[in-house]
């Protein structure tokens, strides 16, 4: 079993995804941890010396979240491979719980539910609900499932077999954006057989610079995705118009996206196009009443997404107070006039 941890910009959080993996309750295990030319290198470094020879330390040259993971991969020595962000922490049980589950169901990947954890000052971290009760699971987990995010997997929460990666091709080195999603689809297309655990493993720390806060240019790293597997796997007809489908809708998402962004900025002839060209993508009720909306009187659109915006601000910090869910799927408030949100998760905050 090899745990893999890409660091870039990591020297604050390391310590204590180090010390979550040493404190796992399975026993045979190494880590190896790729510096991928990270520009607070003195620092990270000399927060892991006191690991030692615990640790399989690698120095390159940045390529992103995918390079360093394939690096890690390539280096591991383990017959599983658990990927852990450096910014996220394991809960004592996780490896346990889901290595064994690999063995008796023969299975090529297993992921698990997670916390998502934001930074609180002079409090520490507190919760802000589950992701599978933002996103809830529908297993079987099959190659249409991970398309249609019915299954959706968080990079932390996986343990899987290394040639089963490395036989479907490893992480896209080109994606700093969905490449888990990338490779997820393309080992499930191979055949790779996978499944989920509803029990919680892990700690997801969301940051508010992270890959995955901007919701219009993860949007569109999901939809090169999509294109991808249509220029490159051999899909069925009916698995191509499904394919089709979801890129219209996420499309039509990043414009609902780009209202919102047009309103703040009060471009209002931005707004409604790209309300118009929503409403001909999504084809449902919601996005032509926003486009209705914002073609007779986008001032006032905008100042309902101010207040709304506000609002659910302020119940979010509640909520996270007394460590309850977020009411939006991603959490940031984006789905206040449209709340649609495809939920893909970027991994590493890079």
């Amino acid at each position: 079993m090899s745990v893999i941890i890409p660091a870039y910009q990591a020297a604050e959080h390391i310590r204590e995804a180090l010390d979550s993996v040493f404190a796992q309750t399975y026993p045979n295990f190494e880590v190896v941890l790729v510096n991928d030319g990270s520009p607070d290198t003195e620092a990270l470094e000399q927060a892991i010396r006191s690991y030692g020879e615990r640790l399989i330390y690698i120095r390159q040259e940045n390529r992103g979240p995918s390079g360093a993971r394939n690096t890690a991969i390539r280096t591991a020595r383990g017959k599983y491979i658990a990927c852990l962000d450096s910014d996220d922490i394991y809960l004592p049980e996780h490896l346990a719980r889901l290595v064994p589950l690999l063995e008796e169901q023969g299975l090529d990947l297993v992921y698990c539910d997670s916390y998502f954890m934001k930074d609180r000052v002079h409090v520490g971290r507190s919760s802000v609900g589950r992701a599978f009760e933002r996103q809830p699971q529908s297993p079987p987990v099959t190659f249409e499932k991970l398309l249609t995010e019915e299954c959706a997997v968080t990079t932390s929460a996986v343990v899987a077999s290394r040639q089963a990666m490395i036989d479907a091709g490893l992480f896209d080195e080109r994606y700093r954006r969905s490449e888990d999603f990338d490779l997820w689809v393309r080992m499930s297309f191979r055949g790779a057989k996978m499944n989920l655990l509803r029990q919680v493993g892990i700690e997801h720390r969301m940051l508010p610079d992270g890959l995955a806060a901007d919701s219009y240019l993860l949007k569109q790293a999901q939809i090169e995705v999509y294109k991808k597997v249509l220029a490159t796997l051999p899909v069925s007809a009916k698995q191509k118009r499904l394919i089709q489908e979801l890129i219209a809708r996420v499309e039509g998402l990043c414009q609902m996206d780009l209202v919102k962004r047009y309103l703040r900025e009060r471009r209002y002839p931005e707004a409604r196009l790209a309300a118009g060209q929503a409403a001909a993508l999504l084809q449902d009720w919601k996005s032509r009443r926003v486009a209705l909306a914002v073609q007779i009187a986008p001032w006032a659109a905008r100042r309902f997404l101010s207040l709304q915006e506000a609002r659910l601000a302020r119940k979010g910090k509640q909520r996270a107070g007394s460590s309850g869910t977020l009411p939006t799927k991603d959490g940031t408030g984006s789905a206040i006039i449209y709340n649609q949100e495809v939920g893909n998760k970027a991994s590493l905050k890079q």
